[in-house]
């Protein structure tokens, strides 16, 4: 298997374990999902469909007020912009299914299905569509050179690499020791550094980001990176499933039943990664 084809699978795998790991809470009522401040950082639980048809609907409400915010998406690896860009700028738009086939790699690890009503949704609209996401071999490169090499901030706070690494070392099933999980978080803070530049740099006309609810994380994500001015005007929501933890670690939070899914860690094999230099 692939280095890169198996990080991916991984990371799905490790969103559904933490989602599954989750201690039991008592949540509060479940509510429809409302966009009340014009950055929005929308978590997920990647595989949990309900969660993808609340946020579609939130989305949607939020267009039909006139507002026409910047969508951010996980799913898109920054290396494509320059396609996506080309993409829109084309008259008429192209449709979502040659959108998504032209700036998305085979078996990239996402169920498209999930997402294409929101791109569908910013191509009707005339929304920028921008990729969030180091890719994959940017990700190795991460792993094993480090985040500066990258042009990331190599000055990772030490309460957010704890928890972080902690995490990782958490969703891989006992399957990496802590060197292997400290080099596999880099992965993670780049993702959320980059992510906060793009919704620096759309801010103004407002923003959309969809992402894992690690990421949106407000003592350890993409708002731990954000300027103090864009914090404010920015709000992270959680969408997690009923019955889990981490309620604190968001803004807001909207709750959802659970997606019916098999052990994650079932066929989980141990990654293997490059050695640094």
């Amino acid at each position: 298997m692939k280095l890169g084809r198996e990080i991916g699978r991984l990371a799905l795998r490790a969103a559904a374990a933490l989602a599954l790991a989750g201690c039991a809470s008592t949540a509060p009522q479940r509510a429809e999902l409302v966009l009340r401040q014009p950055i929005v950082l929308l978590g997920e639980v990647h595989d949990n469909a309900a969660q993808h048809a609340l946020r579609l609907r939130a989305l949607e409400a939020r267009l039909a007020t006139g507002a026409r915010p910047a969508l951010l998406m996980e799913q898109l690896d920054r290396q494509r912009q320059g396609e996506i860009d080309r993409l829109l700028a084309q008259r008429p738009r192209p449709d979502t299914d040659t959108f998504i086939a032209t700036v998305t790699p085979p078996r990239d690890g996402w169920n498209w299905d999930y997402y294409k009503p929101f791109v569908a949704l910013a191509l009707r609209n005339g929304l920028p569509i921008v990729a969030v996401n180091v890719g994959r071999e940017e990700a190795r490169g991460v792993m094993r050179q480090g985040l500066a090499a990258s042009g990331f901030d190599a000055a990772v706070p030490a309460d957010i690499e704890a928890p972080t690494v902690a995490d990782v070392l958490a969703s891989h099933c006992g399957l990496i020791d802590d060197g292997m999980a400290r080099r596999m978080a880099l992965a993670q803070f780049a993702r959320d550094q980059f992510m906060a530049r793009a919704v620096e740099r759309y801010a103004d006309a407002g923003v959309v980001l969809l992402a894992g609810n690690g990421h949106v994380r407000i003592d350890r994500g993409v708002p731990r990176w954000l300027s103090p001015a864009t914090r404010a005007r920015s709000e992270a929501i959680g969408l997690l499933e009923a019955g889990s933890g981490g309620a604190g670690a968001f803004d807001r939070v909207v709750y959802t039943e659970r997606q019916e899914r098999t052990d994650p860690c079932a066929g989980m094999q141990k990654p293997s990664l490059p050695a640094p230099p």
